[in-house]
C-alpha cells in the first residue's frame, strides 16, 4: 500500500504546524501546478527534471483514478475540476503528469491573507480575508478558494521531490461584495485529510479568474 494511503486519524484540538511557515514566496512569484493521476504511483515517486518547479507557488494535485488506484486515498474530485479550468488535458497512461506553470503578477493595493484555526471534530477553521485596491484588481467573475496543502519534503513519502499536496479545498467563493477599501472575508470549515500531519499542513488561500488563471495566492503565517 503507498505511504499516502496510510496515516492516523485526528486529535481534537490540533492546529496547522508552524513547519509550513518557509513556504512564502514573494509578489510576483511563478506558479507551478502538477496534476498526477492516481494510478501512476511513479508518477508520484519520480523526480524527471522536465518536471521540476521552479522557486515560487507550487500545488501537487492528484485525480481520480479507480477506487483501488495507489493513490486513490489521496485524490480529490475538485483536482479533476481544476485542471478542466485550466483548460489542459487530463493525465493519461502516456502522460500521466501534467504541468501547469503560470505567473503570478503582483497586484499593488490588493491585500489577500488567509487564517487557520485549530481542529475541533475533524475540521479546520479557514478564512480568506480580502482587501481589494482602489482600482478594480481583477476580472469580473473572479472567485475565491480555500484549501489546505500539505508540505512534504522529498522522501517523506515516497516522493522524491517535494510536494505541495491539495488535501481539501472549498470554493468557489464568491467576490461580488469587495468594494475598494473594505474587507471581504469568507470563513469555511475544511475537512482534517485522513493520513495527513498537522505540522506539515498549509492554508492556502486564491483568487482565480475565469479562464482559470490563478491572479493572487496567501498562505497563512506568511507576511
Amino acid at each position: 500500500m503507498h505511504p499516502l494511503i496510510l496515516g492516523a486519524g485526528l486529535l481534537a484540538g490540533v492546529a496547522i504546524g508552524s513547519a509550513a511557515a518557509a513556504a512564502c514566496p514573494g509578489p510576483g512569484a511563478a506558479l507551478a501546478e502538477r496534476f498526477i493521476a492516481a494510478d501512476c504511483a511513479g508518477c508520484w515517486a519520480d523526480d524527471p527534471g522536465a518536471v521540476r518547479a521552479a522557486p515560487g507557488w507550487q500545488l501537487d494535485w492528484i485525480t481520480p483514478a479507480a477506487d483501488d488506484a495507489p493513490l486513490a486515498a489521496a485524490a480529490l474530485t475538485d483536482s479533476a475540476q481544476r485542471l478542466q479550468r485550466t483548460g489542459q488535458p487530463a493525465p493519461a497512461a502516456s502522460a500521466a503528469q501534467v504541468l501547469r506553470r503560470a505567473s503570478v503578477p503582483a497586484r499593488p493595493g490588493l491585500s489577500l491573507r488567509v487564517g487557520a484555526g485549530p481542529a475541533w471534530r475533524g475540521y479546520f477553521g479557514l478564512q480568506l480575508s480580502l482587501l481589494p485596491p482602489l482600482r478594480p484588481a481583477w476580472p469580473a467573475g473572479t472567485t475565491g478558494w480555500l484549501a489546505l496543502v500539505e508540505l512534504l519534503p522529498a522522501g517523506s513519502e515516497g516522493n522524491a521531490q517535494p510536494r505541495a499536496l491539495v488535501r481539501s479545498v472549498a470554493g468557489p467563493l464568491p467576490l461580488d461584495g469587495a468594494a475598494p477599501g473594505q474587507r471581504l472575508s469568507h470563513l469555511r470549515a475544511l475537512r482534517w485529510p485522513e493520513g495527513a500531519q498537522p505540522d506539515r499542513l498549509q492554508a492556502r488561500a486564491w483568487l482565480e479568474a475565469p479562464d482559470g488563471r490563478i491572479i493572487a495566492m496567501a498562505a497563512n503565517r506568511c507576511p
